[in-house]
C-alpha cells in the first residue's frame, strides 16, 4: 500500500481520537477551558507522539529510529484500546440522546474520557505483562499410517524487533528443552522485517543454540523474515524490494536451524517437508512449489508432515499426500477483538483442526507484531504429540 495512503488514514484516525477527545474536555465543566490552555495541556503531546510511529518507520536505521519505533508501537497498542472505546461510549450515548429526546449531563462526558482512558491504560499493562509470559499448549494427532510416536515442538512468530526481551526468548528455550522433544520446528516470521532493529543478536543466537531434541531444529521462513520498511504493520515497500539478507541467514545459522526450502527430510521415519512462504519468498518473488510439485517424490507409506508459515492450501496439501500441517501466522488474533476476527478469515486459526480429513495444528506463537501486547491470546510453546498406528 502506498506509504502517502496509509499515513492520511493513520493521520485522519489519530484526528478523530483528537476530537472526541476535546470534545469530552469542551463539555466536561471541570474542563471547560479555553482552547489554548487544552492546547498546552493535552493536544500538543498528543500530536508528538502521534509522530512517533511516522517518525520510527521513515528515518534511516539507527538507534533513534529504532527507540522510536520501540515507543510507537507501545502507544499504537494504548491509541487502539482508547479510541475504540471513547468512540463506542460517545455514539452509545448520543444514540440514547436521539432516541430517548433528553439532554446528556455534562458530567457524563468527563466520565466517558476518564473511563476510556483508565481502561485502555490497564489493558495497555496487563498485555504488555502477558504477552512475556509463555505458555504451553498440548495437542494429539493421529496419523493413520505405522509409526514410531513422535513428540514435536511447534513454535513459531518469534517476531525479534525493537521490542523483544532476550529474557522472554531464554524462558521460551528452557520451557521447549523441559519437554525433551524429539524434534522443534519453527513455522516462520522469526524476524519483523528488520535484522538492525534486534539489539545484541548474538545474544538470542546463542540462547536459540541453547534448544535440545533428538532429530534437531528445522524452521522455514515467514513473510516477515525479510527486509521491508513497516508502517502500522503494514508493508510500505513492493515484494520485489522484500529480499532475506545475508545477516538473516547467518543467524539462522548461527542459531544452528536446517532451514527448508521448498525440501523435504526424513527425521525418524517421518517425512517433513517444509514450505516457502506463499506471499515472499526472500528473493523479491512470491514463488514456491505447489503442494503436488513439493511431494511428488515423497513415500506415501511413511508420514508426512509439512511445516509452513501461513495455514493456507490445506485442501491441496491433503490431496498431494500430506496427513499433518503446522503453521503458524495468525498469533490467535494476538489483541482483542483480533482473535473473534482471524477465525472468519482462516480455515484454522488457532489449534488443532481436521481440515479436508488433514490434520492441522496453528500456533499462537510466541512473540508480537506491531504492539508489543497480548490480548485475549497467549505467547505460546505448542507441544505436538504425533501418534502412529502400531
Amino acid at each position: 500500500m502506498s506509504p502517502i495512503i496509509l499515513i492520511a488514514i493513520f493521520v485522519a484516525l489519530a484526528s478523530l481520537a483528537a476530537y472526541m477527545v476535546d470534545l469530552c474536555l469542551r463539555r466536561w465543566p471541570r474542563t471547560a477551558w479555553n482552547f489554548g490552555l487544552r492546547k498546552l495541556f493535552w493536544l500538543v503531546p498528543y500530536i508528538i507522539l502521534t509522530l512517533v510511529p511516522i517518525a520510527g518507520a521513515f528515518l534511516p536505521n539507527s538507534p533513534v529510529k529504532f527507540a522510536l519505533q520501540a515507543a510507537g508501537n507501545v502507544w499504537l497498542g494504548f491509541y487502539l484500546y482508547f479510541g475504540f472505546l471513547l468512540l463506542v461510549l460517545l455514539g452509545v450515548m448520543l444514540l440514547i440522546r436521539r432516541l430517548s429526546g433528553r439532554r446528556i449531563a455534562k458530567n457524563w462526558y468527563g466520565g466517558i474520557l476518564c473511563f476510556s482512558l483508565a481502561v485502555a491504560l490497564a489493558v495497555t499493562g496487563y498485555g504488555l505483562v502477558h504477552a512475556q509470559n509463555t505458555v504451553v499448549y498440548r495437542y494429539d494427532v493421529e496419523v493413520d499410517k505405522p509409526g514410531e510416536d513422535m513428540k514435536v515442538v511447534l513454535i513459531g512468530d518469534l517476531h525479534l524487533s525493537v521490542n523483544s526481551k532476550l529474557a522472554t526468548t531464554q524462558r521460551m528455550v528452557e520451557l521447549i528443552n523441559a519437554e525433551q522433544p524429539d524434534a522443534v520446528v519453527i513455522a516462520g516470521d522469526i524476524f519483523t522485517s528488520s535484522y538492525e532493529g534486534l539489539a545484541h543478536p548474538e545474544q538470542y543466537a546463542e540462547a536459540l543454540r541453547g534448544i535440545q531434541s533428538k532429530y534437531g531444529v528445522y524452521a522455514v521462513y515467514g513473510n516477515h523474515d525479510v527486509e521491508e520498511t513497516l508502517f502500522g504493520g503494514f508493508p510500505i515497500s513492493p515484494i520485489s524490494q522484500a529480499f532475506r539478507t545475508a545477516q538473516m541467514e547467518e543467524f539462522f545459522k548461527d542459531c544452528g536451524f536446517t532451514v527448508l526450502y521448498d525440501q523435504v527430510v526424513d527425521i525418524g521415519g517421518v517425512q517433513l517437508a517444509g514450505r516457502v512462504d506463499g506471499e515472499k519468498a526472500g528473493d523479491g518473488t512470491a514463488n514456491r512449489m505447489t503442494p503436488a510439485q513439493l511431494l511428488s517424490g515423497i513415500d506415501q507409506s511413511l508420514p508426512v508432515v509439512v511445516l509452513e508459515h501461513e495455514p493456507k492450501e490445506f485442501k491441496a496439501l491433503k490431496e498431494a499426500g500430506a496427513d499433518v500441517a503446522l503453521c503458524g501466522h495468525t498469533h490467535a488474533g494476538q489483541m482483542f477483538p483480533g482473535n473473534l476476527v482471524v477465525p472468519f478469515f482462516n480455515e484454522n486459526a488457532w489449534g488443532y483442526a481436521r481440515v479436508h480429513d488433514l490434520e492441522t495444528v496453528v500456533t499462537a506463537g510466541v512473540g508480537y507484531y506491531g504492539p508489543p501486547m497480548r490480548v485475549g491470546t497467549d505467547s505460546e510453546v505448542s507441544v505436538v504429540n504425533l501418534k502412529f498406528k502400531r
